[in-house]
């Protein structure tokens, strides 16, 4: 596990104590030993039994940081934790915008009693905060926020209802009251006024440049991902996730371009039809010649994890994709792996999200004049044309499309669908903002409003299926099972290179990450290319119906919530038995979620 831990201003207690229980009080304990600094206004603890843990003090300053950060120094990449703190001693915050890399950093200057918090641009790295009378506490994760003395651990019954709607915890607010997550690129600045709000150093800015021809993107992006993959593998014992997508793939195989000797790649399959695509990842590894390794999820493997999982994340996490992501990285740290190469970022930087395509479609009703719409259109699909299978359809198609950008992203959410009142008792209902959820949709659509569509797709996927989600679900489970990890698709140049690119080369009608399937289709084999978009799901449903020890692991987590009323009584009844009998897939989802909020509640004493 890596982290760091400590506060800014004014403690109660002897500083070095302070944060000795504070690492005593952790709840993950790390294998390595913990370096510390303590002063009186300032202290700061970093661990790490992996790679990329820091602590520096050259008398004027101290840095304190993890994970694997970049200066953008003249153009050149690469550094030293000693370059970077010479850079902040120099720049202070101003520094930031040079640095490249994921990371999570705190810095003081003794000289000017100026101090920063800062995370790396996308959102890998984590610092979770809060104020502890005079001072501001901060960590890695909220357990070990909550360890320092002061820090009043209380459940968000508005961080509850959250997490069930969007499936994870979403920032800038956590399942605890009072504690919140520092966005992506965004940092805090402490003086002798106190702290400054979170505010963003860098922030993702679609210019769209059209002078470039597609020959010469697709040299510069290929040349960007050589050098992403080979920067992230340049250390002993290397190797990458291998799902058999076009993400995977291309880093595999960059990574085999790479590399002296074949490249050591590990894949998760299910064995069950409609999930297991490991067909596809065996014909990039044999394209690429890798050392291929495969292992395949059972649900006993499931009943085993799951509760262990629950219980690591710091917050309740309801992605099921994280069973499978912490078999295949604990897969590759008993083959000798140190470092994983993970594909994520390439659909929301490149266009490959399926409801990219979905959205064009509904998108293209926006362009039909309004009076037409609302004067004829709409009016004329009233409840009678239910009968009618077409203009069922059609019916069907302008109520998805008649919202607004971004009303219409969020369509399909199971909460909505269900009904509120029908999920949650009243006197919870009472508690919370139900509106909350679509407010955080707004923020992350704002600041890219007036951007194409598909770019206003790709900002809220940044937020919400990166930092929320995808990002969280592989740096955890990687903590977990001790291995390292990077992502070189989300390597800040690679970043740069896809807020420049045309609209219609990362969407081209309903065509999924157009210029990206271009640019490699003389590398990927042709049967990645085309083929349809899959993941890295888990049969939920499946298993929840056919596996009696997951039914009732099932049943013992969400009876974890009924003495809680946080959830109707006779929705779980009808959840267990009838809904899940009718629609496996579909409501197995809310049956997990339910599942692992109760688990990790239950590993909080919340």
């Amino acid at each position: 596990m890596r982290g760091l831990c400590g506060w800014y201003g004014d403690v109660e207690g002897e500083p070095s104590a302070l944060l000795q229980r504070m690492l005593a009080g952790r709840r993950a304990a790390p294998t390595g030993d913990a370096k510390t600094r303590a002063e009186a206004t300032a202290g700061v603890a970093v661990f790490d039994s992996l790679a990329g843990a820091t602590l520096l003090d050259n008398g004027d300053c101290w840095l304190a940081c993890v994970g694997h950060p970049r200066l953008r120094a003249d153009g050149a990449q690469g550094t030293d934790a000693a370059a970077l703190l010479r850079a902040l001693q120099a720049r202070g915050r101003s520094a930031l915008t040079g640095i490249g890399g994921d990371f999570s950093l705190a810095f003081c200057d003794r000289r000017t009693g100026r101090s920063v918090l800062a995370v790396d641009r996308i959102g890998v790295h984590q610092l979770v905060y809060g104020r502890v009378g005079a001072a501001m506490a901060f960590a890695s994760t909220l357990d070990m926020l909550s360890a320092l003395p002061g820090v009043e651990r209380r459940l968000s019954m508005q961080g509850v209802f959250d997490y069930l709607f969007y499936h994870v915890s979403p920032g800038p607010e956590t399942i605890l009251s009072g504690l919140h997550r520092l966005p992506p690129g965004c940092c805090i600045e402490f003086g002798s006024g106190g702290a400054s709000k979170a505010e963003p150093y860098w922030s993702m800015r679609f210019d769209e440049d059209h002078s470039l021809s597609v020959p010469q993107l697709k040299q510069e992006f290929v040349s960007l991902l050589r050098s992403s993959v080979a920067e992230a593998a340049d250390v002993p014992g290397c190797g990458a996730f291998l799902s058999g997508g076009t993400d995977s793939s291309t880093v595999s195989g960059m990574l085999a371009r790479h590399g002296s000797g074949p490249a050591r790649t590990f894949s998760i399959g299910f064995d069950v039809a409609g999930y297991d695509e490991m067909v596809y990842a065996r014909i990039a590894a044999k394209h690429f010649g890798c050392e291929h390794h495969e292992y395949y999820v059972t649900p006993a493997d499931v009943v085993d994890a799951a509760p262990k999982i629950a219980a690591w994340y710091d917050q309740p996490f309801g992605n099921a994709s994280a069973i499978p992501t912490y078999y295949c990285a604990r897969f590759a740290a008993e083959a000798g792996i140190t470092r994983i190469l993970a594909g994520d970022g390439g659909d929301e930087l490149f266009g490959g999200n399926e409801r990219y395509g979905k959205q064009y479609l509904l998108g293209l009703y926006q362009h039909v004049p309004s009076v037409l719409r609302r004067g004829l259109i709409e009016p004329t699909l009233g409840p009678w044309t239910q009968h009618v299978p077409l203009l069922r359809k059609l019916a069907s198609y302008v109520k998805q499309a008649s919202p607004p950008m971004p009303d219409r992203y969020a369509t399909y959410n199971l909460l909505t669908y269900l009904g509120f009142a029908n999920v949650f008792t009243p006197e919870f209902l009472a508690s919370v903002d139900t509106g909350h959820p679509h407010r955080l949709l707004l923020d992350a659509h704002a600041p890219y409003a007036d951007a194409s569509l598909i770019n206003q797709m790709q900002g809220i996927d940044l937020r919400f299926t990166l930092w929320d989600g995808d990002l969280p679900k592989v740096t955890r489970m990687c903590e977990l099972a001790g291995v390292d990890v990077t992502f070189p698709l989300l390597d800040d140049r690679v970043v740069e290179f896809s807020a420049k690119l045309a609209s219609d080369l990362k969407l081209r009608r309903t065509t999924l990450r157009w210029f990206f399937k271009h640019a490699l289709k003389d590398f990927l084999p042709p049967a990645v290319i085309t083929k349809q978009k899959h993941g890295f799901g888990l049969p939920v449903g499946a298993w929840l119906t056919s596996h009696e020890p997951l039914r009732q692991l099932a049943i013992d987590g969400i009876a974890l919530l009924r003495e809680r009323h946080i959830v109707q009584p006779r929705f779980i009844d009808e959840l267990l038995s009838q809904r899940l009998r009718e629609h496996a897939a579909y409501f197995g989802t809310m049956v997990w979620l339910l599942m692992m909020l109760g688990l990790w509640l239950d590993s909080r004493r919340l």
